[in-house]
């Protein structure tokens, strides 16, 4: 299954309701579970134990969770739920009318605990169609594996070749300075006072600077 060896497959049905039975949730997060989704399969069970690779102390095993859905789109709050419960590094793939598509965060142990986690930001490829999506195990160890995942499935928008946890920083920060340009710029066209204009003028050269030496450092 997306080209992962057999002997990661596990292919067990969960009820979604086992993410949120326990837990006290806003309503349009537990709406959002019943509504959007349709089942979730535990596809594929990653670690040392069904594939050769090198254990690791940050990336203990990679979970695969199948998501069919009853509509194309899927509220995020779902997956983040998910992924603070479940102790283990996961990657989702949503599938929709024959189409898939997958998703991951960076995800890594919080200071609380070993089985604590923060979950960071989450990246998708584009919907394609079903059995086109391929999710290869690259490297020797769990590790190698993990960041393997995320930086197919984030593409270009995780560029770099240095630790991975220095490129989603470097990553988040581009994708805040290009917002907050974007912000200014608006912000510019709209003033009619001139000496505001001038002053956010000069912040605007100096996030788009910022920007630039960002994009020089990859």
């Amino acid at each position: 299954m997306y080209q992962l060896p057999a002997s990661t497959e596990f292919k067990r049905r969960i009820p979604k309701q086992t993410f949120y039975a326990k837990l006290t949730l806003a309503p349009e997060v537990k709406r959002a579970f019943a509504e959007q989704i349709n089942t979730i399969i535990w596809s594929n069970k990653i670690s040392p134990e069904t594939i050769n690779l090198a254990p690791s102390e940050t990336v203990q095993e990679i979970q695969v969770f199948t998501i069919r859905l009853n509509q194309a789109t899927l509220d995020v709050r779902i997956l983040q739920l998910i992924d603070k419960q479940i102790p283990y590094h996961i990657v989702f793939v949503l599938e929709y009318s024959n189409r898939q598509q997958a998703w991951v965060c960076y995800k890594e142990a919080s200071l609380a605990g070993s089985n604590a986690f923060q979950v960071g930001v989450y990246y998708h490829t584009d919907w394609v169609n079903e059995g086109e999506l391929s999710l290869r195990i690259q490297g020797l160890s769990m590790e190698a594996a993990y960041e393997g995942f995320v930086r197919q499935i984030a593409g270009e928008r995780l560029a770099g070749d240095g630790r991975l946890k220095e490129d989603v920083e470097r990553a988040q920060l581009r994708q805040k300075l290009e917002k907050q340009i974007a912000a200014l710029e608006n912000k510019i066209a709209n003033e009619k006072q001139f000496n505001r204009q001038v002053e956010m003028n000069r912040i605007l050269k100096d996030c788009v600077k910022e920007l630039e030496l960002l994009n020089g450092s990859i």
